[in-house]
């Protein structure tokens, strides 16, 4: 079992100290690398009254020119923005500078302001993001090839360097509906479940996921991102980690994204009623045994835990400092 970080970057209300937030986030990553953490991941968003990080490559080149094993990636760009070639040669330098850690995890987005920003209609994010995977793809073989889709007409085309990896980067999708992880079993070399979705619906996301992945000769592989916190005591974690989590989900609750749609009033969103079968926390303990069962429920490979919530701009960062050093220290090596 491994673990990563999600860091999203931001300050609410206004966004005033995005640059403040980065250089803790940086701080983060080092110490999960010296924790016994795998991996770091960022998000992207456009838009945002809290300044959310709009560059997630960026940012994950920061923090690996200050890291020495530990894979960066992102979860997720969201694709059907980006011009795939772009995106493709980006990836490639950053690849090259990370000595083959960078992993690329792309999604459909599902945030109005994010295509207004771009001209995009939120109509054609699927053909798009399809269309973008294919050409991610045949750039990174390096081979001259020409392209001719609804979106995207390239002639003759060959990209150069080539990715560290002849392979060239691992390419993950993120999902959180039942076409998303379907998708993901066709064309994608993983699967990244969301981090707010219980765990009965995960298990019928990775399902069909794999289903898919099997289908099309795929080797499948998991990465469940969630929302956890450990404490010495759970009070203490619901204390630190509840507030933030909480406001962190009635922001997706208005708007709209599908794990929440069972709620039918903001009322109801609270972490009596969240964090059952969707939010790890306590005490080391209880994570250890939370984290044994999502694994064997599954068959995920790593972790990816969500311990600052952009939307609420907590917890501070000195507290997730000390988190990271309790899971490296009691959490972790009880996962291996």
């Amino acid at each position: 079992m491994k673990f990563g970080l999600y860091s999203s970057i931001a300050d609410p209300p206004r966004g005033e100290n995005v640059d403040l937030r980065i250089d803790e986030v940086v701080e983060e990553a080092k110490l999960a690398e010296k924790a016994g953490f795998d991996s770091c991941f960022f998000g992207e968003h456009h838009q945002d009254k809290d300044g959310f990080l709009p560059s997630p490559l960026i940012i994950a080149t920061a923090v690996a020119a200050q890291t020495i094993t530990l894979k960066v990636g992102t979860s997720v760009i969201l694709l059907p923005l980006h011009n795939p070639v772009h995106l493709a040669e980006d990836v490639i330098t950053l690849d090259l500078v990370s000595k083959g850690r960078i992993v690329l995890g792309v999604g459909l987005g599902y945030q109005p302001a994010d295509f207004r920003a771009f001209e995009i209609p939120m109509r054609e994010r699927v053909g798009r993001f399809e269309e973008a995977v294919e050409i991610i793809r045949k750039c990174w073989e390096g081979q001259s090839f020409s392209f001719h889709g609804e979106f995207h007409h390239l002639e003759d085309l060959q990209i150069r360097p080539s990715p560290y990896d002849h392979a060239g980067p691992p390419l993950l999708i993120g999902a959180s509906t039942t076409r998303g992880a379907r998708r993901a079993g066709r064309i994608a070399d993983g699967f990244v479940a969301g981090p707010s979705t219980d765990l009965q619906h995960t298990i019928s996301l990775v399902d069909e996921y794999k289903k898919a992945a099997i289908k099309t000769g795929r080797d499948p592989r998991v990465l469940l991102m969630r929302d956890a916190w450990v404490a010495e005591t759970r009070a203490e974690a619901e204390e630190v980690y509840g507030p933030e989590v909480v406001m962190a989900y009635k922001y997706y609750w208005r708007n709209g994204l599908e794990e929440f749609r069972s709620f039918k009033t903001e009322a109801e969103l609270t972490l009596e009623n969240l964090a059952p079968d969707r939010i790890i926390l306590g005490d080391p303990e209880k994570c250890v045994e939370e984290f044994h069962r999502w694994q064997e429920a599954t068959e995920a490979e790593s972790f990816l835990l969500r311990l600052r919530h952009a939307h609420s701009g907590g917890p501070p960062h000195d507290k997730i400092m000390k988190v990271i050093e309790l899971f490296g220290e009691k959490v972790i090596p009880a996962c291996r």
